[in-house]
């Protein structure tokens, strides 16, 4: 079986000033091949604390262009990773992951506790949603991102998934313990999860993430569930690994996610490596290492859906 193509985002934590702070890659997963397209050095950005705004996070391709979001900034790049354009928002703030469904893009905002909706073809933002704690409770308030009635800044939840299909809106948060579940007759509680997950989706009727505190991928269907191990190095292969308190960078971080379709499912983690794994044998199936430097960190992974070259040559 020939494995396809993915394009993943990294994150450099730690990274100061005047350095990069992430980048994104093509990587063949068949053949193992690494093309570093894009570096990302941008310096306007609060470079406090290990990830703060750095680097490239949520990946989604909507026909030939490719939306990459950062920290405050939405890019939309053309194939051959030039940026055409971006958007800002006044409630966008420390985006994690992004989601593609129809002709609208979900972001995270956990700077805010919620989730925004980008208007591929009006090029704006629509709709926004402030999900809070009360008590032993969430309550969910829909807002107009382009006014300024929105929410304070705040992280309690630290949302940082979201997928959406025909029937609701679904997302979690980092210091949550439950995806949230948003339709039309309001909010819900839809499933539990460890604290400190990532990358939370609905996949084949169950629930695909990667346990970040635990180190594992984990695929979840009624009574049956699947766990992969996040690939392993010795201590004295990972670069910095002494030099970087754990609390800016540690291995094994797992982050970033994608199904590729026959069962196979991409993972991310740190130092920069991505695993393919098989839901069907329960076998991780190949494991590519981009970076040893323990601050590089997986972030966005998508397939890559182009059959030309990064280019856009033939």
């Amino acid at each position: 079986m020939t494995l396809p193509k993915v394009i993943a985002s990294t994150v450099v934590r730690g990274a100061r000033r005047g350095e990069s702070h992430g980048g994104i890659f093509i990587v063949d997963l068949d053949s193992g091949q690494i093309e570093h397209v894009l570096d990302w050095d941008h310096d306007n950005i609060d470079f406090t604390g290990r990830g703060g705004e750095r680097g490239l996070r949520g990946i989604a391709i909507d026909g030939n262009e490719i939306f990459v979001a950062a920290s405050d900034e939405l890019f939309v790049l053309d194939r051959s990773f030039n940026i055409r354009r971006s958007y800002r928002n006044r409630y966008l703030k420390h985006c994690h992951e992004i989601s593609l469904y129809k002709d609208q893009l979900f972001l995270t905002s956990a700077g805010h506790d919620s989730i925004l909706v980008f208007d591929n073809r009006k090029n704006v933002f629509t709709w926004g949603l402030y999900i809070r704690p009360n008590r032993n409770q969430l309550q969910a308030r829909v807002f107009d991102p382009m006014s300024s009635d929105g929410p304070p800044m705040r992280t309690k939840l630290h949302i940082n998934s979201v997928f959406c299909n025909t029937k609701a809106v679904m997302s979690s948060g980092m210091l949550f313990d439950r995806i949230f579940r948003f339709r039309e007759k309001g909010l819900d509680l839809f499933a539990e999860l460890p604290r400190g997950s990532h990358n939370v989706q609905m996949h084949k009727k169950g629930i695909l993430f990667n346990d970040t505190s635990s180190d594992y991928v984990r695929y979840i269907k009624g009574g049956d569930s699947k766990s992969f191990s996040v690939p392993r190095y010795r201590s004295k292969n990972i670069i910095n690994i002494r030099d970087v308190s754990e609390r800016v960078a540690r291995p094994y971080f797992a982050r970033g996610l994608c199904p590729l379709g026959n069962g196979l499912i991409a993972a991310g983690s740190s130092p920069a490596t991505i695993a393919v794994h098989d839901l069907n044998s329960g076998k991780t199936v190949k494991s590519i290492n981009i970076s040893m430097n323990v601050c590089d960190a997986i972030h966005g992974l998508e397939v890559w859906p182009f059959a030309d070259k990064v280019d856009g040559s033939e």
